[in-house]
């Protein structure tokens, strides 16, 4: 069945106004391998295909197809939108005996006032949607639940329809093991805009000393050229290889893919308890014990990347003041240490007031100045100005929300995205006043790492 509702740019009007048919069906399954099961589904729903896992590994979504998307460039109301639509999907139907929840899976764009590039075109402000079979791994436990969504009555022939796509799917997946990939082949790696970029390093530096702002972020970006297309599932085997500590996510659209494997946590959000994480201030790892417990104790004790770490601190802090009825952080930042990079990391935990919800607090909390600056406005005006590129959904709120309002949100960071035979890169820093260009620009290489290993690049010093 295609007929599916969507709500686009923010004209909810016609989603008010209509009668929305929701068909659930959910069961318990012994066991599957999520990313075969995503490796199956690829090509029959090829462009509507979603994956994410978070870092503990015991939380595991899988999306095929599409029951139902969720689209705004409304600038201003693009989470209203997305929460009002979700919202008035989950009240056309009853959850009573459901197993699992249905789960509304996507992304938002780091600054919709910054405008779409190229790249980007296909990207809405907000992307998001209700898979037609969703497979989720939970505590060991897996669901499998079959969505129909429609305007018009859902019928019993609608309804076996899908039930038969499911269960050839589910048949398929049957004792089958993950293809062995082999990592792509890189024919040309290109360094867009790396003069604008060293030349916006120092200007921002001088607004910066003339006190227009505390801290701005700047990225750039980094072009793959591949010999050949390169479905998703091999990127997603290489990447949930290389970076097992980090939550791992793909969102398909259309013939893009965005995907990625970013250590950050946004927000967590669990029966009114919610949890962040301020990651900000960075050094790399060491060849040795030693030398890696040297350079943690340096990152500790810098007095810069201190800095860095407490305007995230009181920013998130605050953010969390006004969504939470109480919160508790610690006094000293702990390292958080993946592959190729050890970051301070301070997480926080509060109490939803009774009105608030995941998605005003992903709102409230992006950009942190991790990914933003400080103060966050005069920061993301010179991001506009300076930065010579579109970062679209890198560094941005990508993640999940049940209907329950529980949800995951992460920082788009250490990601890619994918069109044809060219891959774009992401990777930025936090400049303050005695930031100096090189220092940045060779820093942007250690964060460029994770993604490039997975796609089969390799950096000069490798």
């Amino acid at each position: 069945m295609n007929r599916k509702l969507s709500t686009i740019n923010g004209d909810l009007s016609k989603t008010d106004q209509s009668t929305v048919h929701f068909y659930i069906e959910s069961k318990e399954l012994e066991t599957q391998s999520t990313l075969v099961f995503f490796e199956i589904g690829e090509e029959k729903f090829k462009g509507q295909c979603f994956y994410w896992q978070n870092k503990d590994k015991d939380f595991t979504l899988v999306g095929l197809g599409h029951a139902y998307t969720i689209k705004s460039n409304d600038a201003d109301a693009r989470y209203e939108d997305v929460e009002k639509a979700w919202k008035h999907l989950i009240h056309s139907t009853s959850l009573k005996g459901i197993k699992q929840q249905p789960i509304l899976f996507g992304s938002f764009t780091f600054d919709p006032k910054k405008g779409v590039s190229d790249e980007w075109a296909n990207f809405s402000h907000a992307n998001f949607a209700l898979a037609k079979h969703q497979l989720v791994e939970s505590n060991g436990r897996f669901y499998m639940n079959t969505h129909l969504v429609s305007e018009e009555v859902i019928t019993d022939e609608d309804i076996e329809l899908a039930r038969e796509e499911r269960e050839a799917l589910l048949e398929q997946a049957k004792g089958r093991t993950l293809k062995t990939y082999i990592k792509p082949h890189v024919v040309l790696t290109e360094e867009p805009y790396k003069e604008e970029y060293l030349q916006s390093i120092t200007q921002v530096t001088n607004q910066i000393k003339a006190k227009q702002a505390d801290k701005v972020v700047i990225a750039r970006s980094l072009a793959l050229t591949f010999d050949k297309e390169v479905n998703t599932s091999n990127l997603l085997a290489q990447l949930s290889e290389e970076q097992p500590e980090s939550y791992l996510f793909a969102q398909e659209q259309g013939q893009d893919l965005f995907l990625g494997a970013t250590p950050e946590r946004l927000v967590f959000v669990n029966h009114k308890k919610a949890y962040s994480s301020c990651v900000a201030g960075s050094i790399r790892r060491g060849t040795t014990v030693q030398e890696d417990e040297e350079f943690g104790r340096i990152l500790l004790n810098d007095t810069k990347n201190l800095q860095e770490h407490q305007y995230v601190v009181d920013m998130i802090s605050n953010s969390f003041k006004e969504t939470c009825e109480q919160y508790t952080l610690p006094n000293h930042p702990d390292l958080l240490k993946i592959r190729d990079i050890q970051h301070l990391h301070t997480p926080i935990e509060g109490i939803l007031k009774e009105d608030a919800t995941i998605l005003q607090m992903v709102e409230k909390l992006h950009p942190t100045p991790a990914l933003g600056g400080s103060p966050r406005e005069v920061a993301m005006e010179m991001i506009r100005q300076y930065e010579p590129m579109n970062r679209g959904v890198y560094a941005a709120p990508i993640g999940w929300l049940n209907a329950d309002g529980d949800g995951e949100f992460a920082v788009a960071i250490r990601s890619a995205l994918l069109q044809d035979k060219k891959a774009y890169l992401y990777a930025g820093g936090g400049i303050v006043a005695d930031s100096e260009p090189q220092s940045e620009y060779e820093e942007t290489l250690v964060k460029f790492r994770p993604m490039l290993r997975t796609l089969g690049g390799k950096l000069n010093d490798e």
